[in-house]
């Protein structure tokens, strides 16, 4: 049993990783004011190009004579996600803050838009590819467990801590760096004024389109190497046609389970992580498969009904959120 408990716990790390990636994007941008709906959308996007990045650098390697490194592979391909997640944002932000368009609209258009292009894209190169793309074992060992110096020896511990890859330490890290920004730095304070009273903030002398681009364009990176992990770790390297399909919704859901804190997302995420692979380790006699599935979708429409009867200031949604800024009628 206590086997079994030590198994779903790393699973769920792993699984909750992407889904705490995304929901940092989105915690970030709806900081500032902007809804983005579109994060799935951009999550997809972070998924084919980090992995075309890294397959096309492994390629012209191969085609020169040299061997690839798989530390290079890695980088680019997070670098490669993180501009394709930002470009999906930038259309975003360019529609919704310059032209003032609908943000709800918007952000589905750009999840139907990501979603697409990634599905295109990844079976356009995998054709090309001879009938699928996938990277090499030197750059999936990049992203396979790492070993880390004695700490990874301890006793059970260290397999529950100290044993994972470099994306799940990078997602603990970025969750634990925005926390101390939202709450201590002067940009966080300023960027928490622009998505409570962007009309306060801006008679303040803030830059309010500068602060709203800037966080959109950002967390929109931030979910495209969300989608990059699902490609590169959850698939091994591997392109598999929709790949990212729910987790970008999941992500949404986990923002306000979390109340909008990026510490408490990693909670969240390990939970929701647990949800989604549960049925792999807790097998109940007579229990339809597509039930397991359903899980994490209906634990997101009871944290939905919950949040949504929960009356705190302290742990609400920012004010402006969803709403465009117009200065002429501050």
């Amino acid at each position: 049993m206590l086997s079994t408990l030590n198994s779903l716990f790393i699973a769920a790390v792993l699984a909750g990783t992407p889904l705490l990636l995304g929901a940092l994007g989105e915690i970030l941008t709806e900081k500032a004011g902007n809804l983005n709906l579109g994060v799935e959308g951009m999550m997809f996007m972070g998924a084919i190009t980090g992995l075309a990045g890294s397959y096309y650098y492994e390629q012209a390697v191969k085609n020169s004579g040299g061997e690839p490194n798989g530390v290079l592979s890695a980088l680019i391909a997070l670098v490669t996600a993180f501009l394709a997640g930002s470009f999906g944002a930038l259309i975003y932000s360019f529609l919704t803050i310059s032209l003032r368009a609908n943000q709800n609209v918007t952000g589905l258009t750009l999840t139907i838009f990501g979603t697409g292009f990634g599905n295109f894209f990844g079976e356009f190169i995998g054709q090309k590819a001879g009938g699928y793309v996938a990277v090499s074992s030197t750059t999936k060992a990049a992203f396979s467990k790492l070993q880390i110096p004695v700490l990874s020896d301890i006793p059970v511990l260290g397999r529950l801590l100290f044993q994972y890859n470099w994306l799940v330490y990078l997602a603990i890290a970025l969750a634990i760096f925005m926390a101390w920004f939202f709450r201590k730095s002067r940009v966080g304070l300023n960027l928490r004024a622009v998505g409570e009273d962007p009309a306060t903030a801006d008679a303040a002398g803030i830059d309010i389109t500068k602060y709203k681009y800037a966080a959109t364009i950002i967390g929109g990176g931030i979910c495209g190497i969300g989608g990059m992990y699902m490609s590169m770790v959850t698939t091994s390297g591997v392109w598999v046609h929709g790949c990212v399909t729910g987790y970008g919704w999941l992500a949404v859901a986990l923002v306000i389970f979390a109340t909008w804190s990026p510490a408490r997302g990693m909670l969240v995420a390990l939970i929701f992580g647990g949800l989604t692979i549960m049925r792999m380790y807790i097998n109940i006699p007579g229990l339809p498969v597509q039930i397991y599935d359903m899980v994490p979708y209906v634990a997101t429409i009871l944290v939905l009904v919950i949040t949504s009867m929960r009356q705190s200031k302290e742990h609400a949604q920012p004010k402006s959120c969803g709403l465009n800024y117009f200065r002429e009628e501050r």
